[in-house]
């Protein structure tokens, strides 16, 4: 058995893999990581863990502080009780977004309020003014409306333009009755760069991970009992960016 990594860049994040492949694959970089599964939930855990780090990735390469996260509700007369009505209003949302502004970026999620079930749609758009959103909405209201943040939080530590959780939260929206894709997006959005897989020349562990990418700094790490081990990097704000930052915590 020989050891493979990769690495994955998308926006201010890199993650690395580490992975087993048999011996007899030849070359690294057409390898794909051994999995094995216990029981049919373990393996479609797996498959949702694919499409929720898919959708991170998506989130985080084509959006950043000039992005709008946004949240759409239906009024009483254009009220939609069912998800197929919903996704028909939401299709002609986007098509006039892009009519007016072809080089948009857009994802919208769908879901329904905890306390009144009303369906309601999240968006985070790039390259369509504050404005146009309101105007183009025609089926009710936005209730809020606000640019994704230069430094995101979590546990403490400044993961900066890290839209990670934002993305896990939007993916928790889809429910079965929705059916087909857990989200909808222009197909102009960038796909994350993917590194060609390479042989893993060190036995990597929590405690002593790959090396960095200059100018990056790990945040985070799993390791599975079948060997599989995933590290995450933040690229870290230019020192100029740092000590503006502080300046202006200081006001």
């Amino acid at each position: 058995m020989k050891r493979v990594k990769r690495r994955i860049f998308a926006g201010v994040v890199c993650e690395q893999e580490v992975y087993t492949v048999a011996d007899r694959v030849r070359d690294p970089a057409t390898a794909a990581p051994r999995l094995r599964f216990k029981t049919p939930e373990e393996r479609e855990q797996h498959r949702l863990g694919i499409s929720r780090r898919k959708f991170a990735r998506l989130i985080n390469e084509n959006f950043g502080t000039s992005s709008i996260y946004s949240t759409l509700t239906f009024d009483d007369e254009h009220e939609v009780h069912t998800f197929d009505d919903a996704k028909r209003l939401r299709n002609n949302y986007i098509r006039r977004l892009q009519y007016a502004y072809p080089d948009a970026r857009i994802v919208i999620v769908m879901g329904r309020g905890k306390s009144t079930q009303r369906i309601h749609m999240h968006m985070i758009s790039d390259g369509v003014p504050e404005q146009a959103i309101d105007d183009k909405w025609q089926y009710g209201r936005i209730v809020s409306k606000a640019h994704l943040r230069a430094h995101v939080f979590y546990n403490g530590i400044d993961n900066g333009a890290d839209y990670t959780g934002l993305a896990n939260y939007l993916f928790e929206h889809w429910t079965p009755e929705q059916g087909g894709h857990r989200w909808k997006q222009t197909r102009n959005l960038r796909q994350p760069q993917k590194e060609a897989p390479k042989e893993a020349k060190r036995t990597y562990t929590a405690e002593h991970p790959p090396t960095p990418p200059k100018g990056y700094v790990l945040v985070d790490c799993k390791c599975t009992s079948y060997g599989y081990q995933w590290f995450k990097y933040i690229r870290q704000p230019e020192h100029g960016e740092r000590h503006r930052r502080r300046s202006n915590q200081g006001l």
